[in-house]
């Protein structure tokens, strides 16, 4: 099933896409059920049940055109958690940046393409985190960072959203933490990630810089291994990858993040991003006021946003 958030002049509630591609109020078919999406993930699998057998027979719904909609959880309870060089070719290309500003090298690991070991990828994942304030929604601004920056750049992740709680996850049991995925662009100002001794939370935490969307699908209906992923930018394709290329998969990063620290349902991990990105380029590309930006996963959908100037 598909779960959005969805506002018809009502403010935030949770709607269903039906298998015609319309949208459904779930309140308005299950009274009882919650109207936020953290509360219908913590709801349980009788709730879950409930809405896998009205995404079975919905239809005839509100279209999505007469609808806004949010990011699937527009605020998160906590800080969204990330994972950067996850994908052993986006770590060469920057390890690559690095070299010719002369950062030391690391360690030595595969392309994905099985080519000889160019770069070392570390034995643990980097993890870092952006706040609640940085999530918005499709079609929702991205905001330009001038006058801090003008280094705009993409990333394209597929977003893991936590349904079960647990502390200390083992790998074999992960995967039964997870209520479902959904798009994530992982927007970076660049010079400011790299400015502030080596953490990049300042450059991955600004206001609007973590789209997300456009809804979430439930585990049971994907499976997140070999997923293809792609960021256009102004219709240009910039990344064309596959989750398969993963360095670290996701029962490891469930494992990472709970170690000693209880995840909770609706706790939302982006699990980095292939190569493609903006810094990396040559010369570098980044975003400009007015470009449109879309990611896409498959199995998921698309999530389009533009970029704006603030007034």
């Amino acid at each position: 099933m598909k779960l959005t958030t969805f506002d018809a002049g009502r403010g935030p509630r949770v709607g269903l896409i039906a298998s015609d591609g319309t949208l459904v109020p779930i309140h308005d078919v299950i009274p009882d059920a919650p109207l936020d999406m953290l509360g219908v993930i913590a709801g349980g699998d009788g709730l879950h049940a409930r809405l896998r057998d009205l995404a079975a027979r919905a239809k005839d719904g509100a279209k999505l055109a007469t609808v806004k909609l949010l990011a699937p959880i527009p605020k998160p309870r906590r800080n969204v958690l990330c994972v950067g060089w996850n994908y052993s070719e986006h770590f060469a290309e920057g390890a690559a940046v690095r070299a010719q500003a002369g950062a030391p090298a690391q360690a030595r690991a595969p392309t994905q393409a099985g080519a000889p070991a160019q770069q070392e990828i570390p034995e643990f994942p980097a993890l870092f985190s952006k706040n609640p304030a940085t999530v918005t929604g499709p079609d929702s601004p991205i905001w330009f960072p001038a006058p801090h920056s003008e280094q705009l750049d993409w990333e394209v992740e597929l977003a893991v959203v936590i349904g079960k709680g647990g502390r200390d996850i083992a790998e074999s049991r992960a995967m039964e933490h997870i209520f479902g995925y959904t798009c994530a662009n992982d927007v970076s100002v660049r010079d400011v990630q790299r400015r502030h001794g080596g953490q990049w939370f300042k450059g991955k935490n600004f206001d609007s810089h973590l789209p997300m969307g456009p809804w979430i699908v439930s585990a049971d209906e994907l499976d997140p291994a070999a997923l293809r992923l792609q960021t256009r930018v102004n219709g240009v394709t910039k990344q064309d990858s596959s989750t398969k290329f993963m360095v670290f998969k996701l029962p490891r990063l469930l494992r990472e993040f709970s170690a000693g620290t209880e995840l909770e349902p609706g706790d939302i991990i982006i699990t980095g991003t292939p190569e493609g990105v903006g810094f990396a380029r040559k010369p570098p590309e980044y975003m400009k006021i007015g470009d449109v930006v879309e990611v896409e996963i498959e199995g998921i959908g698309v999530l389009r946003n533009t970029v704006q100037g603030r007034s």
